[in-house]
């Protein structure tokens, strides 16, 4: 299940570190392969508009000095993103639907083992019913129009088919206990939402858990906005992830993708605390049942 997307990020990782280790920069490789450096800059970034050819493939593995066995492997690698590759639901999409800075983590999402999110404000998108989603996307007012806002709301019960697709990745979130006190869209809309998400507490896969107000100064603190961490399955034949642990930050017009060691790791600590101060999944089933037997009863 892993996809295109993560492959050719890997594949471009690997013929980097082939030409630094033959000592080359770029432009020195463009010139000996006869192409722009902002070619080899696309390889090597494992842009979706690059096909990895076989012939310009086997061009660097030769330039770069490559071993026999890596040849072999990025050749296989290589032929993996240009043929029987399924085709994912977001490629279809438009940007304004899709933007271009969620559509790789979408991509990137679709191919990790595990997923853990941190929300502080909102129940998080692949948790969402539609009706709590439709209210999410309804603000700033005339941020978008009506007809968007129902593209977008698409997009995301989509996106939630992720979870109960055979080898689905493993989904933890912990939801700060503000999320279960704002009232989005109203009683009804809630009571919705509440029995969708002890639903969802039932699958092997998801694991949904509450960082309650008593829990008083945690990690979650020092990030100050919701974020995910990802992880990623590993090449079988050198045991190497596919690709590095990922943070990721989201904004209204952008996204931070942090993977190097110091960005992910940072981002791991203050999961790790968030983590410790939780309730467990008992007990956070238990006060989401107690805000939704509120709100049948207001």
């Amino acid at each position: 299940m892993v996809g295109s997307a993560l492959l050719r990020r890997y594949v471009g990782r690997r013929l980097e570190a082939l030409r630094r280790r033959a000592g080359l920069t770029q432009e020195q490789a463009a010139d000996a392969l006869q192409k722009g450096r902002a070619t080899i800059a696309r390889m090597e970034d494992g842009h979706e508009a690059v096909r990895f050819r076989d012939i310009d493939v086997k061009a660097m593995l030769e330039l770069y000095g490559a071993e026999p066995e890596d040849g072999r492997i990025l050749l296989a690698l290589t032929a993996e993103t240009r043929n029987g590759r399924r085709k994912s639901w977001w490629h279809d999409r438009t940007e304004t639907e899709l933007p271009a800075f969620f559509a790789l983590y979408v991509s990137l999402e679709d191919s990790a083992e595990t997923i853990r999110k941190y929300e502080v404000e909102l129940i998080p998108g692949l948790l969402q019913t539609r009706r709590y989603a439709e209210e999410v996307h309804g603000v700033p007012t005339d941020y978008i129009d009506d007809d968007e806002k129902r593209r977008r709301v698409e997009v995301r019960m989509e996106r939630q088919s992720l979870l109960t697709r055979p080898r689905a990745p493993h989904l933890s979130v912990v939801l700060n206990e503000a999320v279960l006190h704002r009232l989005v869209g109203g009683r009804e809309v809630m009571i919705e939402q509440f029995e969708h998400l002890l639903d969802l507490t039932r699958r092997g896969n998801i694991s949904i858990r509450v960082l309650p107000f008593t829990a008083g100064v945690h990690g979650g603190m020092a990030a100050s906005t919701p974020f995910a961490l990802l992880t990623f399955p590993a090449d079988p034949q050198s045991g190497e992830p596919l690709e590095p642990p990922l943070a990721y930050v989201d904004t209204l017009t952008g996204a931070l993708y942090l993977n190097k060691p110091g960005e992910s790791g940072t981002y791991q600590l203050v999961w790790e605390d968030i983590d410790r101060r939780s309730l467990n999944e008992d007990e956070s089933r238990s006060m989401i049942t107690s805000a939704l037997e509120a709100l049948r009863e207001a």
